[in-house]
């Protein structure tokens, strides 16, 4: 059950909008559902949000645009619904703070689930789990991390980053001068069996990653690429 959370809904397609909704409300989830996203947008200001399930195509601002604006403040989960399947649509999501990623049509019961495993992983990053032999932050070369205050500085400017960005750059530190590959950052951080596919998942956030971090794509000073091995803080 999904009693004590509230998720957003903003689907310009009344049917679907409504359908998640009653799925939601049956498991237990009170529920905040709008038809366009500047409604959509004035209500993460007010309420406090636990989960966002957002339409790409909408009449106003686009699923893209909301969650750029989401991630500005907040690090609560995002799904991205669309009825578009290209891969370039999934990665642009994805940069951009997306958590999860549905292509229409779909089965209401798998976006339920996707809701549970995408809460039931930021309870489980956000929550401080005290492991004697892991480091508390790291500090170096003007990057600093703690996941106690969930904190990132670089040369003293605090950045934005969503949890999974968070979370993978943490794991790079706590291991840095080791080569971490794409399969491994995967199954740590997404909790989940790595396929092919999934490559283009933590490409993406890599690349968002170096972005936020002001990092030249050609000599990052950070995140280093181990061609056909894996990234490296050293």
């Amino acid at each position: 059950m999904l009693s004590k959370y509230k998720i957003m809904i903003v689907d310009d397609e009344k049917e679907i909008a409504d359908l998640l909704e009653v799925y939601l409300k049956n498991d237990g989830c009170t529920v905040y559902k709008f038809y366009n996203g500047t409604e959509a947008l004035k209500c993460i200001e007010e309420k406090e949000i636990d989960l966002a399930i957002l339409d790409i195509m909408l009449p106003d601002i686009d699923g893209f645009r909301i969650c750029q604006k989401i991630r500005e403040k907040y690090y609560f989960p995002v799904i991205m619904l669309t009825a578009k399947s290209e891969d370039i649509d999934k990665i642009q999501g994805l940069t951009l703070g997306a958590d999860d990623y549905i292509s229409k049509p779909f089965n209401p019961l798998e976006v339920i689930a996707r809701v549970r495993t995408q809460l039931r992983r930021y309870n489980q990053y956000n929550t401080t789990q005290a492991v004697s032999s892991e480091p508390v932050s790291y500090d170096n070369k003007g990057l600093y991390i703690c996941p106690d205050s969930h904190k990132c500085t670089l040369n003293g400017i605090e950045l934005s980053l969503t949890p999974f960005e968070f979370n993978i750059l943490w794991y790079l530190c706590k291991n840095h001068g080791r080569v971490v590959s794409a399969e491994e950052l995967f199954e740590k951080i997404w909790g989940e069996k790595f396929l092919e596919n999934n490559n283009n998942t933590v490409m993406a956030h890599i690349a968002r990653l170096r972005e936020k971090m002001f990092e030249l794509p050609r000599k990052p000073k950070y995140i280093k690429t181990v061609w056909g091995v894996g990234y490296i803080i050293e």
